[in-house]
């Protein structure tokens, strides 16, 4: 692998172009085809996929350091794009493991083609752990699944879709399926995004009428609840550092954004900028050493699964802890942003608004905070005894 470069996939340039179409997808509620006509073409579909295959060959960490990048230019382009790159990551923790199950996502990635996460559903508290999905053998070793998933982002675009779902009739007990569709008439995706932030994500409403997964694209059956198999570790791992990676810099740039203002508002008062004005320096640095905290975070636990690092039982805490931290100090980090810029950031067509309503959407992602709250609880206190 060569030295790592984010502008290799990022340059300057295309960020640029990509934060100004950003203010029109989210004015429009459409999605960035055009950004992802261009990270296509510059290879980061398949940034995670193994060099002998056609991708990229990086590392967690460095996609993780991508993605903060890609979020502070166009953040809904970002958080699209890192339910593929889940999948991508995923198929990257099952082979450095020894386990090719997901070939196939990498070999279509490397092609590019856009793989989407078809997890989410409405009250399903459970996530990966169970589902009000119906997966229903086709007697071929395939299923045919029957639900509705919700937050289907990159929905306008998607090639693939895995998801799971319940197979209530095994003869061995119940059993969690994760497999991967194609787009067809059985796949049906609402026109129903229109939300507060995060509009270019377009993160549809999905319904599987009996949509059918071949035998070659079930991944896994997997008891219902907790299990240590290698795919959920993945899904929560990767899922989680990428998604910190996103809201860590969606912070990156509103810091940008409020040192642009402390330095080019100036006060009738003192006659000079407000990067003068104590009580801004304190709060501009107080943001700094909020989000100064997060990258090398992400950074350790990113090369802790890439490093086969044993943590037990504590990696779902640190997982979601590193999760958790990030939404939460992203949402301080703007808020703050918002008072330095002063009223202008209050207008619609300010940067640091569009970031204001964006990073309110990391409160819904697994791991919430009563959830990582319980995660870190157990693993420090053990479980709740009667």
């Amino acid at each position: 692998m060569t030295s790592f470069d984010p502008a290799r996939y990022l340059p300057d340039d295309l960020l640029a172009r990509m934060r100004e179409r950003a203010v029109v997808h989210d004015r429009e509620n459409t999605f960035p085809h055009d950004d992802l006509d261009e990270l296509r073409a510059a290879g980061y579909l398949g940034i995670l996929v193994s060099e002998e295959r056609g991708g990229g060959g990086l590392a967690l960490a460095e996609a993780s350091v991508l993605q903060q990048r890609l979020a502070g230019a166009a953040p809904a382009t970002a958080l699209a794009v890192n339910m593929h790159l889940v999948w991508t990551g995923v198929a990257k923790v099952l082979r450095d493991r020894g386990i090719d199950d997901l070939s196939f996502v990498e070999e279509g990635a490397a092609a590019g083609e856009v793989f989407a996460f078809g997890i989410s559903e409405a009250g399903n508290d459970l996530v990966l752990f169970g589902s009000d999905t119906t997966a229903e053998p086709d007697g071929e070793g395939g299923y045919r699944f029957t639900g509705t998933k919700i937050f289907t982002s990159l929905s306008p675009a998607w090639d693939h879709l895995g998801v799971h779902g319940l197979d209530s009739t095994s003869p061995d007990g119940p059993k969690m399926v994760f497999a991967f569709l194609d787009r067809d008439d059985s796949v049906v995706s609402r026109d129903d995004w229109d939300t507060l932030g995060m509009r270019g994500t377009q993160s549809r409403t999905t319904e599987l009428r009996g949509a059918h997964a071949p035998a070659r694209r079930v991944v896994r059956r997997l008891d219902p609840g907790p299990q240590p198999d290698p795919l959920v570790f993945g899904i929560f791992s990767v899922f989680e550092i990428l998604l910190a990676s996103v809201y860590t810099g969606i912070a990156r740039r509103a810091l940008e954004l409020a040192v642009e203002a402390a330095t080019s508002r100036r006060s009738k008062k003192t006659g000079t900028t407000y990067a003068n004005d104590p009580d801004i320096r304190w709060r501009v640095a107080d943001m700094a050493l909020a989000y100064e905290a997060l990258p090398p975070q992400l950074a350790a636990l990113a090369h802790d699964v890439d490093a086969l690092a044993d943590h037990g039982g504590r990696w779902f805490s640190l997982l979601a802890g590193v999760k958790h931290r990030a939404v939460t100090m992203a949402k301080s980090v703007v808020d703050d942003a918002i008072l330095v810029g002063g009223g202008s950031a209050y207008s619609s067509r300010n940067e640091l608004s569009r970031l204001y309503r964006d990073v309110l959407a990391g409160m819904f992602h697994p791991s919430d905070p009563e959830s990582a709250h319980s995660t870190a609880a157990t693993a420090w206190l053990g479980p709740v005894t009667a």
